[in-house]
């Protein structure tokens, strides 16, 4: 929350390596549809192997885990549940489930953010309610002794920071004074700086993440599991923040560390999806395919800029070659001349008829 509102309260400078990190996201966004129309069996086992990882990981990194002979039995079946831990990875793959289906018309809400919770915990007396006793953020140094490491927001304040939270995230995402990808991480810091629970607050806020992923369009996380990349830099997950929480409360802290390791986080699961789903040669035809599609949605004139910004996984020389095509096969008209000229559809129609 306090991260949301100086984002609302003032422009931020964005620091070169976040801005490289939006860069490079903005284009594996726009290959993905090429990706995602590979052969189905593979990215059906994509979607399926991603599940058991996500479930499995979100819940090893809280200590929560099971017998792997178990995992299939667990994520799948319809068995009964042997223990509590058991119960919890199966209650977060039903977590998963919900999202993956009906992402798009989960609007982020304290109902939401309850549902969540309340999944992934079960028959728990709490499971979906505010934390009603002090849960600070204990360290451990090697020889015993315990410290406060971080002071999460007081009981009685917790429901109005959600609240807030809630209202600058939607402030941040409508009026967009920052990127939405930058938005998106910096509301997930402030979530787990409220500390909202008393306990599955990581699991909730990662929930939450791939979420609001799929709602800005970026669903990577169907394939890869950003949980898995999550435990398996989990010291790195830890570190930043750690940096990026101290002095969160009076509102003087440094977000970028954790900013970026999120960004890096999503760069990373792209990149591991394209190698995956790339084995499978791109359907011939895929990116002009890409760009007529992205033609036809344009319901007023529109420019060179327009097309490539649209569709960053196709080169600019590609985009040119099909507009003069279609303008020879007088499906398209052009206004004007020179990179900046106008253009409008005169009879780009869509395959279906």
């Amino acid at each position: 929350m306090k991260t949301l509102e100086r984002f609302v309260e003032q422009l931020a400078s964005i620091p070169a390596n976040t801005s490289w990190y939006l860069a490079d996201l903005g284009e594996s966004r726009g290959k993905q549809e090429l990706f995602t129309k590979q052969s189905s069996q593979r990215l059906r086992a994509l979607r399926e192997h991603a599940l058991i990882e996500s479930a499995v990981s979100s819940n090893r990194i809280e200590g929560v885990e099971v017998d792997h002979k178990r995992i299939g039995t667990v994520i799948f079946g319809k068995s009964l549940l042997r223990d509590r831990d058991e119960e919890e990875v199966r209650g977060y793959r039903n977590a998963l489930n919900l999202i993956h289906k009906k992402g798009a018309s989960l609007a982020i809400s304290e109902k939401t953010i309850s549902m969540l919770h309340k999944l992934t915990h079960g028959d728990v007396w709490d499971a979906g309610k505010y934390k009603d006793k002090e849960s600070n953020i204990i360290e451990k140094y090697p020889d015993g002794r315990e410290y406060i490491r971080f002071k999460t927001v007081g009981v009685k304040e917790t429901p109005q920071f959600i609240k807030v939270w809630i209202e600058l995230r939607h402030q941040c995402f409508k009026e967009r004074p920052i990127h939405p990808l930058i938005a998106l991480a910096a509301s997930n810091l402030d979530f787990l700086c409220i500390h909202p629970f008393r306990d599955g607050n990581g699991r909730t806020s990662r929930l939450l993440l791939l979420l609001q992923c799929y709602q800005l369009g970026y669903e990577v996380g169907r394939y890869i599991s950003i949980e898995r990349l999550i435990e398996e830099n989990k010291e790195r997950y830890y570190e930043t923040l750690k940096l990026s929480s101290e002095r969160w409360h009076e509102g003087r802290h440094d977000p970028w560390p954790y900013i970026n390791f999120l960004l890096s986080l999503l760069k990373t699961a792209y990149r591991e999806f394209e190698e995956k789903a790339g084995a499978v040669k791109d359907p011939k035809g895929a990116k002009t395919e890409l760009v007529e599609s992205t033609i036809r949605s344009f319901i007023n004139e529109f420019s060179l800029s327009d097309l490539v910004h649209s569709c960053p996984g196709v080169s600019r020389d590609l985009i040119r070659k099909i507009l003069r095509t279609l303008k020879d096969i007088g499906s398209l008209e052009c206004l004007g001349k020179g990179p900046g000229a106008k253009w409008r559809n005169k009879g780009i129609t869509s395959k279906r008829g």
